[in-house]
């Protein structure tokens, strides 16, 4: 375990020389309650409409009334009944917001496939996979006459290495769960990626899924507090060098300038911790605090007012609130939140100069910033 989650690796190529130069973020995709696509879900945010629905309690039986579940979205339907057999639902959500990705960005973009990285966000892999395979072992005849075609499915680094395989992607593969904030360390690590010279580009992304085992576990989790819908998705973003961007006809929607992480020990504490990380960001990246356009926070109690604390006095962005509109998508709420500035970005309310924050409180006792730039 590292202080920011799980984290396990496939061996990539030699690394290459300490890469420099801006990073930015020249693409993206989204599977979301909104629908298939970049276009359905920045038209969500843009509209500030709810995606939350009633359950169906027949065939989605728990302890929620509401969630946002990704309409009419099967394995099979999204990539075709070969090799989605026995493909779970995190995995499919997860391949299917890179190959859209990749649809758009077309196939020069992994010509050298050894030198495109992979990095994914996930909560614990499919917990409904996990689960299901551990029953079939203590009510089957035998513990060991499972159904080994699902074995692959318990293990955490199953959606990252499908996608990989899937795409042709040959680089470095990580798969990282950190909490709600697992969005915000997939953009720290795959800067960190490419800036050690590992690979030349990096498809970013994180992805949960809608079940009743999860939805199960997070309302124990949440014993004594809040308990929001529940959502699910998964969304895909294309980290390289600006000047690899351009170079490609692709147009940088932001510049990551940084992200940040902070640990804190009660409750109480989690809103000066978050303050005290934006600031150290700022005073990091040397960035205007008084420039910051927009503020995607992740919903915790107190959240806003931390970031507030860390502006300076008088000045209110704009605040973008994904979690009212597509439920509790944990595993890749910062990476919703992260989408929602990139779809802004993309019709021009990022523009240069102009900055945008991206904040989290988890509550197993870490907040985390990123800091976008126009």
């Amino acid at each position: 375990m590292t202080a920011a989650g799980t984290l396990a690796e496939a061996a990539g190529p030699a690394s290459g020389p300490p890469a420099t130069g801006d990073l930015v973020l020249s693409a993206w995709s989204a599977v979301s309650p909104y629908g298939a696509g970049a276009a359905a879900y920045g038209a969500g945010i843009r509209e500030a409409a709810s995606a939350l629905a009633a359950l169906d309690h027949d065939t989605c039986p728990g302890p929620y009334a509401q969630a946002g579940l990704v309409p009419d979205f099967t394995a099979a339907g999204a990539l075709g009944r070969k090799g989605t057999r026995t493909m779970d639902r995190v995995t499919a959500l997860a391949v299917s917001a890179f190959g859209q990705l990749l649809e758009g960005c077309g196939p020069a973009l992994v010509e050298r496939p050894e030198r495109v990285a992979l990095v994914l966000g996930t909560g614990s892999g499919s917990v409904q996979s996990i689960m299901d395979f551990t029953r079939d072992s203590l009510t089957g005849e035998r513990p060991y006459l499972v159904d080994p075609a699902r074995f692959p499915n318990t293990v955490m680094n199953r959606a990252a290495g499908q996608s990989a395989i899937w795409h042709g992607i040959k680089g470095p593969n990580t798969t990282i769960a950190g909490g709600w904030l697992t969005g915000l360390l997939v953009l720290g690590y795959a800067a960190r990626l490419y800036r050690g010279g590992h690979c030349e580009r990096v498809l970013c992304g994180a992805a949960e899924e809608y079940s009743t085992q999860r939805a199960w576990l997070e309302w124990h989790a949440a014993e004594g507090g809040p308990r929001p819908p529940l959502g699910e998705g998964g969304t895909a973003w294309l980290l390289e060098p600006a000047a690899a961007a351009h170079e490609a006809g692709r147009t940088p929607l932001a510049r990551l300038l940084g992200t940040r992480f902070r640990a804190y020990h009660r409750p109480e504490q989690a809103g000066e911790a978050l303050t005290e990380c934006v600031r150290a960001l700022l005073d990091e990246t040397g960035a205007d605090a008084a420039r910051v356009r927009f503020a995607v926070p992740l919903g915790a109690d107190g959240e806003e007012d931390a970031v507030r604390h860390a502006l300076p006095a008088g000045a209110e962005p704009e605040w973008i609130r994904c979690r009212p509109l597509l439920g509790d998508t944990s595993a890749a709420a910062t990476g919703f939140q992260t989408a929602a500035v990139l779809a802004l970005a993309g019709e021009g309310r990022l523009p240069d100069g102009a900055l945008a924050l991206v904040t989290g409180i988890d509550r197993d006792g870490t907040v985390g910033c990123a800091l976008l730039g126009g």
